[in-house]
């Protein structure tokens, strides 16, 4: 046999060989129904990889085969496009249908929902529409009453929670995450645990820095304490209709309980959902003469004790 015939007969048994495989692994991932064995359902951490899911889904019995289930994501351009969340699969479907289910979210039952702190309630109510869990206005109602207990946190919500339920999720983890001296703390502060939330809530919206967070809340109750109008920026822009970066002259007169340039004492409720570390700079505040605060760039606030220094410090960071 000439050296072209054995080559010609190597290639020929190269492309028998590959159409095998080939063939082989088109049915087993397209026409394969031995798995799942039974209805299972799983849950997809965030922030998972394709091989990760893969993995997961092999281990749990829903397919045969990581490999050949990443190969099939791959070729089908999906392996950015699985979803993460909780998934109920039927029993005996094809890798492809799971890897389709996966991408549509066709089998999901639950998403990964991400509250950040000082959310307030009818910004959460907009992001669970977003995420396709009910209604808005829905949700609006349900959280009626509920500022400032709704805790920011990463929830895995079932798609057909109702909003009472979505209500309770979040109030019930506020009510974990609340240090258990936090009732203790607020009276030694003199004020209730609810206006302990309240300052919690100013401090969420005003402070951008950690470090800033118990100075914030320091100034807060020195003010309180000697009956001055907290002024807190924050407070006018939940007051109004439409959040506004910067605030008009003609802002600060508007007519609202919130109005804290007009009234004395805290806002009637919190102005937004504080996270663990406004909760505790809330009820652990720095130990302070300073009275005044002005935001100065690169997420930093300046501190004054008298107005003098303060009209400086405004001088010096505003202009």
């Amino acid at each position: 046999m000439t050296r072209n015939r054995v080559l010609v007969a190597l290639v020929a048994v190269v492309v028998v060989v590959v159409a095998g495989v080939f063939a082989v692994w088109t049915a087993f991932v397209y026409l394969d129904r031995s798995l799942p064995a039974t209805a299972v359902q799983v849950i997809i951490p965030r922030g998972s990889t394709l091989s990760d899911i893969a993995a997961l889904l092999e281990s749990r019995g829903i397919i045969r085969n990581a490999l050949s289930f990443r190969v099939l994501a791959r070729i089908g351009h999906a392996d950015e496009e699985v979803r993460a969340g909780a998934y109920a699969f039927a029993p005996h479907e094809t890798q492809a249908e799971i890897l389709n289910q996966l991408r549509s979210g066709g089998a999901q039952i639950a998403t990964w929902v991400t509250i950040p702190e000082g959310f307030t309630a009818a910004q959460i109510a907009q992001r669970l529409q977003d995420e396709g869990i009910g209604r808005a206005a829905a949700f609006d109602r349900a959280f009626h009453g509920h500022e400032g207990y709704l805790f920011p946190s990463t929830y895995l919500v079932p798609l057909a929670a109702t909003p009472d339920q979505v209500t309770r999720m979040l109030t019930d983890q506020f009510a974990k995450e609340l240090p258990p001296d936090a009732a203790q703390r607020a009276r030694a502060l003199h004020v209730t645990l609810a206006q302990a939330v309240t300052v919690a809530s100013l401090v969420e919206r005003e402070a951008k820095i950690e470090s800033d967070r118990p100075v914030i809340a320091g100034v807060i109750y020195n003010r309180l304490r000697l009956g001055m109008p907290l002024q807190v920026d924050a407070t006018i822009e939940y007051a109004l209709p439409e959040h506004k970066s910067e605030l008009s002259l003609h802002d600060l007169q508007i007519d609202s309980p919130y109005n804290t340039y007009q009234h004395a004492g805290l806002p009637p409720t919190p102005i937004a959902n504080p996270g663990q570390p406004s909760l505790l700079a809330a009820l652990h505040p720095a130990k302070t003469d300073d009275l005044y605060y002005v935001y100065c760039g690169n997420g930093h606030h300046v501190f004054a004790k008298t107005l003098a220094e303060h009209q400086a410090n405004v001088e010096r960071c505003l202009h």
